[in-house]
């Protein structure tokens, strides 16, 4: 029986962490944590009996801690309440699908006791890399990507041995502008940007995608997993989303992850592994899909993939300032207050601004995420 806990457990990746659950019987899940979604966490307990239960939002704990009053769970808040799910006894590994900077300290805990993670938050790779994946070493514990790439990436090194790596081909699929010119990008819309022809996910992840940020943030993320340099890791647009990511080896040799657009199958892979099991999904059929195509990304019209290879070159606090500055402008570009081109213009501003701490702690790059909220609400007003 392998004991998870999931945070974020009210989320795109959280709930279809708990399908997974629900079909695999030597799974069992001793923690949930969410933001606020009170409603939601309280089925979520109710079906899945967890010994402990998390809320972000204090109000939202207060709230949930009534509801389920009736149970033995305990029902913990903020901060303190994630550390303590961390650090508890009865967890084999944790499934870190929060969103935000919020997933450092977490991710912290989890490994210093032990657990393995099941990452689904970029935040803490970008931001924290230089702490995380040396403390994983030292601890023994295992990080087991979960975004479908980065899964891709990692079925592709299984019985790699010695061989070299030459290259990582990060696909993406270009999100709903790929064909938008410049003129046509000014004028796009938040309902535009949340239309991804392809994969279901969070609002915040999808106008990421549409930005090609999102592909930025992973680039960053497979240099610490894999521990390649941003110069082997070349991203490339593949619009049906079939060919998950690929490793080119060093005889010319591409192996690949193929399947359908599903974030169940890496998820229930992270959770599992090394095994594989059945899953109730269509199987991939390469007749119905006919043909696989690939283009080079357009970083004139994309500015936010080549803002992100210019922060991760930089590297120390930079890759913060980096992800700060896109929650902030995704953020307004969410409450209509801004263009959806205005978002590259942001990030680069604040990269702009910024004195970089070459090798920074968790509290000097929490430091620096408010520093870039402080900028740029001087700057926009």
């Amino acid at each position: 029986m392998k004991k998870i806990a999931v945070l974020g457990s009210t989320g795109s990746i959280g709930t279809q962490t708990l399908e997974i659950v629900r079909n695999q019987p030597d799974l069992h899940v001793t923690a949930l944590a969410a933001g606020q979604n009170v409603d939601l966490m309280e089925k979520q307990i109710r079906e899945f009996r967890p010994l402990l239960a998390g809320m972000w939002n204090l109000e939202a704990a207060a709230d949930l801690k009534v509801r389920v009053a009736d149970l033995p769970v305990r029902v913990v808040g903020g901060m303190e309440g994630l550390l303590e799910i961390c650090s508890m006894t009865d967890c084999d590994m944790v499934v870190t699908a929060v969103v935000g900077m919020i997933g450092i300290r977490p991710t912290i805990t989890a490994i210093t006791h032990k657990k393995d993670i099941a990452l689904a938050n970029k935040e803490t790779l970008v931001t924290a890399g230089h702490i995380i994946m040396p403390l994983a070493k030292k601890e023994g514990v295992s990080i087991l990507p979960v975004d479908s790439e980065h899964s891709a990436i990692f079925q592709s090194l299984q019985g790699r041995g010695d061989n070299a790596v030459r290259k990582i081909l990060l696909t993406a699929s270009g999100g709903p502008f790929r064909n938008k010119s410049e003129e046509e990008l000014r004028r796009m819309t938040l309902e535009d940007a949340l239309r991804h022809p392809n994969w279901s996910m969070g609002k915040k992840v999808t106008i990421d995608s549409a930005s090609l940020v999102n592909k930025g943030l992973e680039v960053m993320e497979a240099k610490w997993l894999f521990g390649t340099a941003l110069e082997q890791i070349q991203v490339v647009i593949h619009p049906q989303s079939i060919l998950h990511s690929a490793v080119e080896y060093e005889d010319g040799a591409v192996i690949g992850q193929l399947g359908l657009p599903d974030m169940k199958l890496p998820i229930q892979y992270a959770l599992l592994y090394p095994q594989r099991r059945p899953m109730p999904m269509p199987a991939l059929d390469l007749f119905a899909v006919g043909q696989l195509t690939f283009e080079k990304p357009d970083t004139k019209r994309f500015p936010g993939l080549e803002l992100a290879y210019r922060a991760a070159t930089v590297g120390g606090s930079m890759p913060t300032v980096f992800n700060a500055a896109n929650e902030a402008a995704v953020k307004l570009f969410m409450e209509k207050k801004i263009r959806f081109t205005k978002i590259a213009e942001i990030i680069e501003a604040a990269m702009h601004n910024h004195r970089t701490v070459a090798n920074p702690t968790v509290e000097e790059i929490l430091q620096a995420e408010t520093e870039v909220y402080e900028f740029l609400e001087k700057l926009l007003g």
